[in-house]
């Protein structure tokens, strides 16, 4: 990650703000720049009594532009170092659907999981859950609680799929610029498997998998790396999420699809679960969205 282009998407709301902290992080680390962005509906589409209709109704909407704009910039310059920032864009649409236009120009989102109508963590449907699922750039999410700065310790899950090692190499600059810790994890439920000796094996497989990885991929890196093979009788997304309480991450890295290749964030999924119920900033890729991906053969 170098000269890293950061899109901030806001709708104003406070918690919206929190998103210009970690993203100030990251353009800090990789000498980035920071992009505020804001949708707004189309006058055409409000259901509103006296709307003008024709040319008073573009002039409406272009002053409404303007105005929104001139906001957006002004509540961005008194968040954000000026070293850092870039004109804000406004455009118009539906919220998820112009923030994943947008994002087609930058490497990285930064934003929060709910603003101004105040619904918690993801709940399906919303613009981050839409953002996560289709962004052509690593979607980092932040909540009220998440802290960020200073970065010290960082959390990569993988289950050591080509889709889940897609995360490994932002894991790896993240770590490698901020100097934090970067703790390795992969979890075996025992709900996967049917017997003892299985579990057994399994684990001793894994075991090997992860220092394959390590010694391939971070060898560069040895006393910033910890690596492990951990198991529960939970599911694998409480287990994170214990992790993720006890070890005080500042960020999570997390591909969005894993071994089964299932699409991500559905219903029940380890990713949504993960970040609907930690604290952390989630730093999430979705393999198969990726710039320069390969489509998937079927």
């Amino acid at each position: 990650m170098k000269n890293v282009n950061i899109l901030v998407p806001l709708d104003f709301s406070k918690l919206s703000l929190k998103a210009f902290e970690a993203a100030e992080v990251f353009a800090e680390l990789f000498d980035g720049a920071i992009t505020p962005f804001h949708s707004f509906i189309s006058v055409s589409d409000l259901e509103m009594q006296d709307v003008p209709s024709g040319e008073d109704m573009t002039a409406d909407q272009q002053n409404l532009e303007e105005k929104l704009a001139a906001k957006l910039n002004k509540v961005a310059a008194e968040h954000v170092d000026s070293r850092f920032l870039n004109e804000g864009l406004v455009r118009i649409g539906n919220p998820a659907e112009a923030i994943i236009d947008a994002a087609q120009n930058f490497d990285l989102v930064v934003m929060t999981t709910h603003g101004r109508t105040g619904f918690t963590r993801l709940i399906m449907g919303s613009v981050a859950e839409k953002v996560i699922r289709f962004a052509p750039v690593p979607v980092l999410v932040v909540e009220a609680a998440s802290k960020i700065k200073p970065l010290k310790k960082i959390l990569l899950t993988t289950d050591f799929s080509d889709y889940s090692l897609k995360a490994v190499p932002f894991a790896k600059s993240i770590a490698a610029a901020s100097g934090a810790q970067l703790d390795i994890v992969h979890v075996i439920s025992f709900e996967q498997f049917g017997s003892i000796p299985q579990i057994q094996a399994a684990t001793d497989t894994r075991k090997k998998q992860m220092r394959e990885l390590v010694d391939e991929r971070f060898n560069d890196m040895p006393d910033q790396v910890n690596a492990e093979v951990v198991s529960t009788q939970r599911s694998i997304h409480e287990k994170i999420t214990k992790l993720a309480e006890s070890g005080k991450y500042n960020l999570i890295v997390m591909a969005t699809i894993g071994r089964t290749g299932l699409e991500y964030l559905r219903l029940g999924s380890t990713a949504s679960n993960i970040v609907r119920h930690v604290e952390s900033a989630v730093f999430s890729v979705n393999p198969r969205r990726l710039k320069g991906a390969k489509p998937d053969k079927h």
